[in-house]
């Protein structure tokens, strides 16, 4: 299973001089760093969030001599953090900066308070602003990628939101590493649009395709089946209290519910975070049901599972339910049809998968032949894609707003871009296909950072 909490070190920072008056007084900064420090621990940790400081290091808490580094450094090892916040209350030491960042090779956030000392006189007492382009420089010439928040007041809104977006991105990042998805038998003949490449995937991002073949799959299915009658008889009972059950679907719950108790022993076995399965071809005609309803089950459990084989929708799941640290259910709607008379309005539409959780209030939520029917609920959504076309990764992302369109089957969005040409023609031209991954909320910029610590994904928009 995913893992959706991230520890961030924090490193305040103090220039290393002689001590005088004026933008190296060693108080001020000293003050500066502790006060940002309490009002980040009191104000932004949260259930997924936590932080290491540099408490006991020195007489400070702060960094400002490298003969600190090592004691530094090995801290941040030792508590294993996800990512290093580099703070300085003046001018900060770039050489330290840049130092613990290289070592820690983790997601870097950069960001300093604004200075706010004019004495009558002319005296300044920080000057934090110059040093975050010395910092910023130096983290440049050490080839370190970092997340830049403008410079503001501790208290600004602009620093919470910037914050918690790179939190996100180090989510992301932490579970995209060593990232393991099971590839649960072959992909539909007829959808060569899904091939990719299972070395390239190991080899430039360390995600790691653990085949499950369909003897596996039919073996486990057929023992719960037998063995599990139980659990299959109260899994049918919430399927009727669920939905409104068709007369095809209704001889077929304990069936339906089967696929639930068999994902879940296949991410506990193989030790996965990500499922990436056939689904209407061969599941069919090996056990005489289809997944789909289970599918929206199982992600309102917290499992990904990516529909028809398609491993790269399945890892762009992975990527934005960690940038919302777990509490969004990312559903994989293709592009199917415009609406019939808005241009820029598109159906992202899959026959049946969603988590049931997203079904909009009000409306019936149907199982039919197996597979859920319902519209999502009203919002505003991020769309995006990882793909890979001669040995190129590219994440193309985009925004859309619910609207309101013709009723059909399946489980479905109307949305609506800004320019649904010109997000059309980047489909077709490539590298990417119809198949995309949508989460709740605004994810574009978030996924933007992303990429600076993914070297191998590039960044992508129309």
């Amino acid at each position: 299973m995913m893992e959706y909490s991230v520890k961030v070190g924090l490193v305040p920072l103090r220039r290393d001089v002689t001590p005088r008056p004026g933008i190296f007084n060693w108080e001020k900064a000293e003050a500066r760093c502790a006060e940002a420090v309490r009002h980040i621990k009191k104000e932004f940790a949260t259930a997924h969030i936590s932080f290491v400081d540099l408490e006991g290091i020195n007489e400070a808490g702060v960094l400002y001599s490298e003969q600190d580094l090592p004691a530094v450094i090995g801290r941040l090892r030792q508590q294993e953090v996800d990512a290093v916040w580099l703070l300085p209350g003046n001018f900060g030491n770039e050489e330290a900066a840049g130092a613990v960042a290289k070592a820690i090779g983790k997601p870097v956030l950069l960001w300093g308070p604004q200075d706010d000392s004019f004495l009558p006189d002319g005296t300044r007492y920080t000057d934090t602003q110059c040093g975050l382009f010395g910092i910023s420089k130096m983290l440049q010439r050490l080839g370190v990628p970092f997340t830049y928040i403008e410079n503001c007041p501790l208290r600004d809104g602009r620093l919470r939101q910037g914050f918690l977006r790179f939190a996100g991105v180090a989510c992301a990042v932490k579970n995209l590493t060593g990232l393991r998805v099971a590839q649960v038998g072959m992909r539909p003949k007829p959808f060569c649009s899904v091939i990719y490449n299972e070395g390239q995937l190991m080899e430039e991002f360390g995600v790691q395709v653990v085949p499950v073949n369909l003897a596996v799959i039919n073996d486990k299915y057929q023992r719960i089946l037998t063995q599990r009658a139980p659990e299959l008889a109260r899994g049918a009972q919430e399927l009727r209290a669920k939905y409104e059950v068709d007369e095809l679907s209704a001889p077929q719950l304990e069936k339906i519910w089967a696929f639930v108790l068999l994902y879940q022993e296949i991410f506990e076995e193989y030790r996965v975070s990500a499922v990436s399965a056939e689904c209407w071809t061969a599941m069919q005609l090996m056990v005489g049901a289809m997944p789909c309803t289970a599918y929206g089950i199982l992600a309102d459990m917290g499992y990904i599972i990516g529909c028809e084989t398609d491993t790269h929708a399945t890892i762009t799941q992975v990527l934005l339910k960690s940038l919302a640290f777990g509490e969004k259910k990312p559903f994989l709607g293709e592009f199917t049809t415009r609406h019939p008379s808005n241009r820029n309005t598109e159906l992202l539409w899959h026959c049946g998968p969603f988590a049931y959780s997203l079904h909009r209030r009000g409306e019936a939520c149907k199982c039919v032949n197996m597979r859920e029917w319902f519209q999502v609920e009203e919002g505003h959504y991020t769309a995006a894609r990882i793909d890979q076309d001669h040995g190129r990764y590219t994440i193309l992302a985009a925004e859309c707003d619910s609207a309101e369109g013709p009723y059909t089957f399946g489980t479905y969005l109307w949305a609506k871009f800004d320019d649904l040409d010109k997000l059309e023609r980047r489909l077709v031209e490539g590298p990417y296909i119809h198949h995309f991954s949508e989460i709740e909320g605004s994810y574009t910029e978030a996924i933007r950072e992303v990429c600076k610590y993914l070297p191998a994904l590039h960044f992508d928009t129309v």
